[in-house]
């Protein structure tokens, strides 16, 4: 494990010995090539790491695969959830490591890192450990037999996650795919490693047998193309872009017809009512766009405003992007750090300049803040018409478009003129109309004043584009299990 360790310090003096090595059957090993993982505050590289190709991607897959049918499968729910228990606090013990890994790699600022990230990890472990020995078929009645039911797990279950959320994701993924007693090939994003790999060093300590979880890092293309096509990987849970969730999709079709949930792309509606409570909706509506740099999938990057309240909004939603502090994720009172990379820097400034050649009002922000890094002030559109670019696409970064509208029918209307379905908010003190809305919109979750409130125990996922099946929840144990039914025959005689 030593050869893979490799020591930094942030800029804030916190010292990291920072894993890179692939994670296969509980050991650190080589990959085929390395992958220069970047700081988006610097531009400068971290460290390489292992890079997965095919073959590594195989020994993944094959260590799961005998640790799956050499014993895990069969362990009770209890041992089961006695390991993702101990993992748990494992994390916890580590929890600042983690946080500062996060920030040094992701970008995001350490108070995220610290009151969001690093502690859904534990929580997602905790709350599906109590799942790990409740699940469980059914007795049904039927004519002379004795009929059951049973939940068995799948197999290898792969995962592929997106680099906005690392560890997040990771929990979402690995929790359920656990409980229910399959093992996994998880790989990361090529462009935040880091904590996910860190987390894999303290699987062992945690009793897991090796292959049961597998942590690579590897290029979609290659790695993640390997994992969706893999005969012996039974379900592939992909989070990330639209388009390769469909690429996901060809290959599991063109390989063994493996089970496939996507959580995809958004472009969320949030709307305000005249009656919202207005500071409240000004401040949950910010959250909703610029947490994590609006590098969010449900971000509420549609805004609608019903005209009675659209300037008075306007204002004081203008008024509270100005005030974000932009400057190293380190700091303790930063709020926006860089977007991930120089290539997601350059698309979202190319959405901007859309939004203004287009004919939007670019009210503030939409520049380049310092010289190094990939820090964009918060961008606020005005004006923005319902064909407009920045209106239909997902730009995945701090930028807003506001528009208005006059009732309930037009509203509605305008949070569907979209492919994606992923998630939505509707902000009013009428519960009757609160209700009507939520109702109405096609959106896998919809927030009601308030936005971007996540929690384990509730399902989320997609509608149209914006992908199907269910994480977090009971929701999700459905997506890791498949169903056998056992009939013993009592009184029927041939």
């Amino acid at each position: 494990m030593s050869n893979f360790i490799v020591p930094t310090v942030t800029s804030k003096g916190f010292k990291l010995n920072l894993n890179t090595g692939l994670f296969i059957n509980n050991k650190f090993v080589a990959g085929g090539s390395t992958i220069d993982t970047v700081n988006p505050a610097t531009g400068e590289v971290i460290a390489s790491v292992q890079a997965a190709e095919a073959k590594q991607v195989d020994d993944a897959v094959q260590a799961a695969h005998k640790a799956f049918y050499g014993g895990w499968k069969d362990t009770t729910g209890k041992i089961r959830a006695k390991y993702m228990l101990k993992l748990a606090d494992l994390v916890d013990e580590h929890a600042e490591e983690l946080s500062q890994i996060e920030t040094l790699d992701n970008g995001k600022s350490i108070s995220a890192a610290r009151g969001f990230d690093i502690p859904q990890l534990p929580i997602v472990l905790r709350y599906y450990a109590g799942w790990a020995d409740k699940i469980g078929g059914k007795v049904i009645n039927t004519e002379g037999a004795l009929t059951y039911t049973r939940h068995e797990p799948i197999g290898v279950c792969g995962a592929i996650i997106p680099w906005n959320f690392p560890i997040l994701m990771l929990a979402w993924k690995i929790g359920p795919a656990l409980a229910t007693g399959n093992t996994v090939v998880l790989k990361t994003s090529e462009l935040t490693p880091l904590s996910a790999l860190f987390v894999a060093s303290l699987i062992e300590q945690a009793g897991f047998p090796p292959g049961v979880i597998n942590i690579i890092t590897g290029y979609g293309a290659v790695a993640g193309d390997a994992i969706s096509r893999h005969s012996l990987v039974s379900k592939i849970a992909f989070t990330g872009s639209t388009a390769v969730g469909r690429q996901i999709m060809k290959a599991a079709a063109e390989s063994n017809l493996k089970k496939v949930t996507l959580e995809l792309g958004g472009k969320s509606p949030n709307i305000i009512f005249d009656d919202a409570d207005l500071d409240q909706a000004v401040k949950w509506s910010h959250l909703g766009i610029f947490f994590n740099q609006g590098q969010v999938c449900c971000a509420g990057s549609r805004v609608y405003v019903q005209a009675g309240i659209y300037d008075e909004f306007i204002k004081k939603f203008t008024e509270h992007a100005q005030a974000n502090k932009l400057g190293d994720p380190h700091d303790e009172s930063t709020y926006q750090g860089p977007q991930i990379s120089e290539k997601q820097f350059n698309s979202i400034m190319g959405y901007i300049d859309s939004g203004k050649q287009q004919g939007a009002t670019l009210l503030t922000g939409g520049k380049r803040w310092s010289d190094k890094g990939y820090f964009i002030e918060p961008a606020v559109f005005t004006d923005v018409k319902e064909d407009m670019t920045i209106m239909k696409e997902e730009i995945f970064g701090p930028v807003v478009a506001i528009s208005k509208f006059t009732d309930v029918d037009d509203v509605v209307e305008k949070a569907h003129n979209s492919t994606y379905g992923l998630a939505a908010a509707v902000f009013t003190q009428n519960i009757s109309r609160a209700i009507e809305v939520s109702n109405r919109l096609e959106a896998g979750t919809v927030w009601v004043n308030c936005y971007n409130r996540l929690d384990p125990d509730t399902p989320f996922g997609g509608y149209r584009e914006s992908g199907f099946g269910r994480e977090c929840g009971e929701y999700a144990l459905d997506n890791y299990t498949q169903v056998k039914t056992v009939k013993i025959n009592i009184s029927h005689r041939l």
